[in-house]
């Protein structure tokens, strides 16, 4: 797989392509035999924080350590320059007007792309002291912003820059109306939360916790309640070393496709079923950083992955809100 499949003169793949391993059958029915993963971007850094618009039909991507968000374009293919600086930005989505809601590392902001360009401070400190870094995050359907700062971009100064942490690293819903915002995961549930999404009907939030040298990689499951504003019964949905995840989003039928690494037998994307078995892989040459689901018909997986983006097709769509 490695090498001269992804070159541009490289040899044709066979279908169905190799990089996709089916594990379990419940995988078959969400890929397609006649799909190739493809390498649609190379020549950065870090690639993360993949995020469709559909409307204009481009994707954008941070390429953190070169500070700038890039954009590449559905219809031509061509990559451009979309933000730069971008302060180190680190993950993207789209609130449900619309608009790209991004966390930035430099700054410790996370902010709001205004429909002029304009951006909008919607949260840098809690309760007087300064976040340490939002990383991922994700909006869900009644416009609520919920969000992890777990200090990846003031830790060391090529993600961001170095800053004493004044915060714990939390998960934090910020409210569309109040403007209020509330810990939801703390520091006592997960060491590093990281990515996180929602199933399809909003009962339940995912949490990656990314612990770094004080444990294994983890992702968490949460009851949301109270009316969406909080979350209890905090249980493991799945720990899979070696490797481990860092973003992810999920489906319509509740599978988790998450970015993954640990070396070159592990790089790509894992799905997940809803009961936590391991049911496919994607390979790819590169360690995979976060994915969402794009293309016309929201059925086009884009995966950044260290230097590269990379997409597939496959037999399912994502949900709203990642």
């Amino acid at each position: 797989m490695a090498g001269e499949r992804w070159s541009q003169g490289g040899d044709p793949i066979r279908y169905p392509d190799p990089a996709i391993k089916v594990l379990e059958p419940r995988f078959q029915g969400l890929i397609l035999g006649n799909a190739a993963v493809e390498r649609i971007a190379t020549g950065m850094r870090f690639t993360e924080g993949p995020c469709w618009f559909g409307d204009g039909r481009y994707l954008l991507f941070s390429d953190i350590a070169n500070d700038r968000i890039m954009k590449w374009e559905e219809e031509t293919g061509a990559v451009s320059l979309f933000r730069k600086p971008s302060n180190y930005a680190n993950g993207n989505t789209r609130d449900r007007q619309g608009r790209l809601v991004t966390c930035e590392h430099d700054t410790q902001h996370l902010t709001r792309t205004e429909y002029d360009g304009t951006i909008t401070l919607l949260a840098d400190r809690f309760e007087g002291k300064r976040l340490t870094g939002p990383n991922d995050v994700v909006v869900k359907s009644d416009g609520s912003i919920w969000f992890s700062d777990n200090g990846a971009g003031s830790r060391g100064n090529y993600l961001g820059h170095t800053v004493p942490q004044e915060l714990p690293f939390r998960v934090y819903r910020l409210d569309p109306g109040t403007k209020e915002m509330t810990v939801v995961v703390d520091q006592a549930q997960q060491k590093r939360p990281n990515g996180l999404a929602f199933s399809p009907d909003e009962k339940l939030l995912y949490v990656i916790d990314t612990p770094g040298a004080l444990g294994p990689r983890a992702i968490y499951a949460y009851d949301v309640v109270d009316n969406g504003k909080k979350t209890a019964n905090a249980r493991v949905f799945n720990t899979a070393e070696p490797g481990g995840s860092d973003g992810f989003r999920v489906d319509v039928h509740g599978n988790l496709w998450c970015a993954w690494g640990g070396g070159e037998a592990e790089d790509g994307v894992v799905v997940f079923a809803p009961d936590g078995s391991m049911i496919g892989r994607i390979m790819l040459p590169e360690r995979c950083a976060n994915v969402c689901f794009g293309g016309r018909k929201r059925n086009r997986l884009f995966m950044t992955a260290s230097q590269s983006v990379y997409s597939v097709f496959v037999e399912t769509q994502g949900v709203l809100g990642g």
